[in-house]
């Protein structure tokens, strides 16, 4: 099981958010490649960025900020936020981002994500972002009537083999995952899962490993504020997965 650590762009600075409330923001860096290269020097292999901004404004916002980060450390780096035409997938994947995802477009624009797909295969991720059940769309600001569980059936169908699955209740707010909601979701649709939100301290992840053991198709977790906020460092959060 891989490990995200998580860098969530608000106006070029690091940021965490509870809930996906832009106003309860709070800043950790205003240097986010350097958070990149600390996340590197940790023994990092991948790293999950998200350009707020971006996911608000439906465009992007957060390009040097990314490009910066792209630049600064060999990771495998995915990125999500306002992500709504072939344009924009093309220029983030011209930066050097390896996987892109897509969130609002996933649930308005269903030919956007299927020629995705044609065009870059596994590099196209979903976010499927969801309060009790159902998806949040337009960076969480509006929730909608799709179940999350039927979306992910809808992007399995147009060629998506990985989704990023957050429970928005839990986001930010260090209260562990919704482990149950996860499992449900990778064995109803049979995607590969990357779960997000709540993540609070190593044994949330060795209950997630242990999933993906049973053959949950738990991919990978995105840890945020937990690492920020001291809980534990990306080092032990890799080195309790080895154990």
């Amino acid at each position: 099981m891989f490990i995200f650590p998580a860098i969530d762009l608000k106006e070029g600075k690091v940021v965490r958010l509870l809930q996906g409330r832009m106003e309860a923001a709070t800043i950790y860096d205003e240097h986010p490649a350097e958070v990149a290269e600390e996340f590197a020097r940790q023994g990092a292999t991948h790293l999950h960025v998200v350009d707020l901004d971006g996911a608000f404004a439906g465009e992007p916002v957060n390009d040097a900020a990314i490009r910066e980060i792209v630049r600064a450390v060999p990771l495998q780096v995915q990125v999500g936020g306002g992500i709504r035409s072939l344009a924009r997938i093309g220029e983030l994947v011209e930066l050097g981002v390896k996987r892109v995802i897509l969130g609002t477009a996933a649930v308005t624009d269903r030919g956007l994500v299927e020629e995705a797909v044609r065009r870059y295969g596994e590099s196209i991720l979903v976010g499927i972002d969801a309060r009790e059940g159902r998806v949040a769309v337009k960076g969480w600001a509006e929730n909608t009537a799709v179940q999350a569980v039927q979306l992910g059936l809808d992007m399995k169908s147009l060629g998506v083999k990985r989704i990023v699955f957050t429970d928005i209740s839990r986001d930010g707010m260090l209260q562990g995952p919704n482990i149950r909601n996860t499992v449900q979701l990778a064995q109803t649709t049979g995607l590969r899962v990357i779960a997000s939100g709540g993540i609070s301290r190593l044994e949330d992840l060795r209950c997630l490993a242990q999933e993906e053991a049973r053959g949950a198709g738990i991919e990978g977790a995105i840890i945020g504020k937990a690492l920020y906020a001291g809980n534990f460092t990306l080092r032990e959060a890799l080195e309790a997965l080895r154990v």
